[in-house]
């Protein structure tokens, strides 16, 4: 391409939203997303699968399945139905709460006994509340309800909402890490090296620091696996076996109700539909938050309310589909997934339509999910610290749109901060957890709702932050960053921008 002229807007992001890239290189950038969401994804059914003590060959369908359905809810999200967002969709840990919950009034009823077993019971209540629930995200989403809300939401929310996104998972990244700080650091170095030093002199790093730094920390832990220097009890340890032992097909994911169909008349599953919209209000507040930073790091519009509200309704059909399918969770915004794209500079919708692809595939080629099913764990841990760490960053820099001279702002910001990490810290405890059943049932669903609210740092932070930013004196909208965040939020810069995206010939990139 030729040199930007002088005053021409410099570019960050190489491959923008509505970019098309050759198709192989779309795909290798497709499966780098893939890759990126896949510790996430694999994390949740194995948490839900421990509580439900599922046995071994029913959890690896459980994830297959969540798989599959990710790359469904991406296309949704990717059509006319959704926001068309550069965004993958996959399970929520909003929901894993009511979820616990849900197992613990199914235990408590004392089903089972019968010809199904007791963790057979468990997914049916909790896949039906999960659908019953859904209605609420869908209805909010479609009717516009939730978009008209936006107006008050500005930079003062977004910012702490999409920081402490990034910051939620702290606990998971040094942790992982510490299974093998040789294959894990080997593994960040990588990131940083590839995507910081490399990237500048090579369009292969620019694009691809991701898929090169699994690459990278899955080599080193082949190699120490290969000469004995990792022991098979590691966490680093690549099990090759389950390579072998895995299926060349199997279409079992894609089958609805595998584990039998919910019982819709139960008061159980109504009960556990109740607490699950707790679940649902934090993952909307979150995938708000994901949409707004997926937008900024994306060198795009901020998204309008019309979009957001087509977004959280997408969102909401993929939870259906989730509960119909079975794979014991919800769908929602992956926030891991918005962090490479400021590492990798793709924001191209054609690259997540390749990776939703890639999503549908891999369940059905069982060999294939079993080689990525051995990425080990302190890689996983060390691609978390980077991606989080840059969704972090993306969230403070909504702030600069806001006057922070001003004392007021300062304060709603840092008690929201500070609210979203130390709520809960406290309600995350086991023995901090309140009782509310014994003020009645409906007390107790009620408290559940509150208390999965309180134990989710983004939902905190939000409520805190939107609360305190419309009932507080003391800024001008201006300073507020109101003014700025409107123009950005309009039907007329989302025009201009996709006219400068379909200026762009196939597969080419944008000057940077």
């Amino acid at each position: 391409m030729s040199e930007q002229s002088a005053g021409e807007k410099q570019h960050w992001i190489v491959y923008p939203i509505g970019s098309k890239p050759k198709w192989p290189v779309a795909i290798l950038l497709g499966i780098q997303q893939y890759l990126t969401m896949f510790g996430a994804t694999v994390l949740i059914p194995f948490i839900i699968g421990g509580a439900m003590k599922l046995p071994q060959e029913e959890l690896a369908l459980m994830i297959s399945t969540i798989f599959f359905t990710s790359g469904i809810c991406t296309l949704i999200q990717q059509s006319p139905l959704g926001n068309k967002l550069p965004i993958i969709q996959g399970g929520t840990f909003s929901f894993l709460g009511p979820t616990f919950a849900i197992i613990g009034m199914v235990t408590a009823e004392k089903f089972g006994g019968g010809p199904e077993p007791l963790w057979q019971i468990q997914i049916q209540h909790l896949t039906g509340a999960i659908m019953v629930a859904s209605i609420f995200e869908i209805v909010l989403g479609y009717t516009g309800i939730i978009g008209a809300v936006q107006k008050y939401i500005g930079p003062i929310t977004i910012g702490p909402t999409i920081a402490l996104i990034g910051l939620a998972l702290f606990g998971i990244g040094a942790p992982w890490m510490a299974g093998n700080w040789i294959v894990s650091m080997i593994t960040l170095t990588a990131l940083i090296v590839y995507s910081q030093v490399f990237s500048a002199k090579s369009r292969v790093f620019m694009l691809f620091p991701v898929l090169l730094s699994i690459i990278t920390g899955w080599l080193a832990a082949l190699i120490g696996s290969v000469t004995g220097m990792i022991s098979p009890e590691s966490p680093a340890y690549l099990k090759t076996g389950l390579i072998a032992a895995a299926p060349w097909f199997s279409f079992k994911p894609m089958l609805p109700f595998k584990w039998g169909v919910p019982d819709f008349g139960s008061t159980t599953l109504w009960a556990g539909a109740v607490g699950m919209l707790a679940g649902y209000l934090a993952s909307m507040i979150e995938s708000i938050g994901d949409y707004n930073a997926c937008a900024r790091i994306s060198e795009a519009p901020a998204p309008t309310p019309r979009m957001v509200s087509r977004g959280l309704g997408a969102e909401g059909i993929g939870c259906l589909i989730g509960g119909i399918l079975q794979t014991g969770n919800g769908t929602t915004s992956y926030s891991e997934n918005v962090g490479s794209i400021g590492l990798t500079r793709v924001a191209s919708r054609r690259v997540v339509r390749c990776g939703a692809a890639v999503m549908l595939l891999v369940p059905v080629v069982g060999k294939f999910g079993a080689v990525l099913a051995t990425l080990p764990q302190p890689v996983v841990g060390a691609m978390f610290v980077g991606l989080f760490g840059m969704i972090a960053s993306v969230g403070l820099s909504n702030l600069q749109l806001v006057n922070l001279n001003n004392s007021r702002n300062l304060f709603i910001i840092g008690l929201a901060f500070f609210a979203g990490l130390s709520f809960p810290a406290h309600f995350g405890e086991a023995k901090n957890a309140i009782n509310w059943y014994e003020a009645g049932r409906f007390a107790g669903l009620i408290g559940d709702m509150i208390t999965t609210i309180l134990k989710t740092g983004m939902a905190v932070a939000g409520i805190t932050a939107l609360l305190l930013d419309n009932l507080l004196p003391g800024a001008t909208k201006a300073e507020r960053g109101l003014e700025v965040w409107a123009q950005e939020a309009s039907e007329e810069a989302w025009e201009k921008a996709e006219a400068e995206w379909a200026a762009l010939k196939e597969g080419e990139a944008r000057a940077v």
